[in-house]
């Protein structure tokens, strides 16, 4: 369950970014007026925004409601133990043994 999650959060992340990436600014009507030919579009002049608009939203909202999803399905997990942890455990001293009749340590 967990992996079809992912590939659908990815699915939506591209495609969000895809569709943001298509959008024209509202600047670009400005320069339409003098002929920089940005009022050409393949769904019209008025008709790109709304439905750009509404998808956009639509997978903004699914985007953040898989991201809530994912991460309370991460936080109730356990850590898994690295098997590969190269990190030096900690090293106890053995105790040093003294001669009753000196206070220099022998080993």
């Amino acid at each position: 369950m967990y992996e079809i999650i992912i590939v659908v959060y990815l699915l939506v992340a591209m495609a969000l970014i895809g569709l943001v990436l298509i959008q024209h600014g509202k600047g670009a009507d400005m320069g339409a007026a003098f002929g920089a030919g940005a009022s050409s579009t393949v769904f019209g002049s008025s008709g790109t925004g709304n439905f750009l608009t509404k998808t956009t939203t639509i997978l903004a909202t699914l985007f953040f409601v898989l991201s809530i999803v994912l991460g309370n399905y991460t936080a109730k997990q356990s850590a898994p133990v690295d098997e590969w942890d190269l990190s030096v455990p900690a090293v106890e001293e053995a105790p040093v043994k003294k001669d009753d009749n000196s206070d220099i340590p022998v080993n």
